[in-house]
């Protein structure tokens, strides 16, 4: 899961997905990155925290990073949060790109339309319920379609 900072979209992302896995009963490893590097080592969004918190989930153990192209070695699947990502994602990987591992978290619900999930940083916290409801949705259909479980 990739967004800009690390901070707000990609910490919610990861702490979903990944426990929507372990939910499933799936072994899987989920991580997040950000293409800057503005904030490595800090945890994530205390707004992105509360609204993970209040729906069961603590990623308050996450600490930012930056992207990297090893990255594309490491994981099977890249999601991005907006096509800034997906562009800073293809940069950075240099030589490792491969466009069949990457696309828009949002693809999932609407496939194609290449939405984005807005950068919650700069609003109030109802913005990062909204961030959290869409990424909750998109992991949804990851589960559904890779594990091929019924939400």
């Amino acid at each position: 899961m990739v967004c800009l900072g690390n901070i707000c979209r990609s910490p919610l992302a990861e702490g979903i997905l990944q426990h929507k896995a372990w939910q499933a009963g799936l072994q899987w490893s989920v991580e997040s990155a950000g293409t800057g590097a503005y904030h490595t080592g800090e945890p994530p969004h205390r707004l992105s925290q509360k609204v993970a918190k209040l729906n069961g989930i603590d990623i308050s153990k996450q600490s930012a990073r930056q992207f990297v192209k090893e990255d594309f070695e490491m994981f099977d699947f890249i999601y991005v949060m907006d096509s800034s990502n997906y562009n800073d994602v293809r940069r950075i990987s240099g030589k490792n790109w491969n466009e069949n591992k990457v696309d828009l978290l949002l693809n999932e619900i609407f496939p194609g339309q290449n939405r984005a999930v807005p950068d919650p940083w700069f609003g109030a916290e109802p913005g990062f319920h909204e961030v959290f409801k869409m990424i909750d949705k998109a992991c949804d259909m990851i589960i559904k379609k890779y594990a091929n479980v019924k939400i």
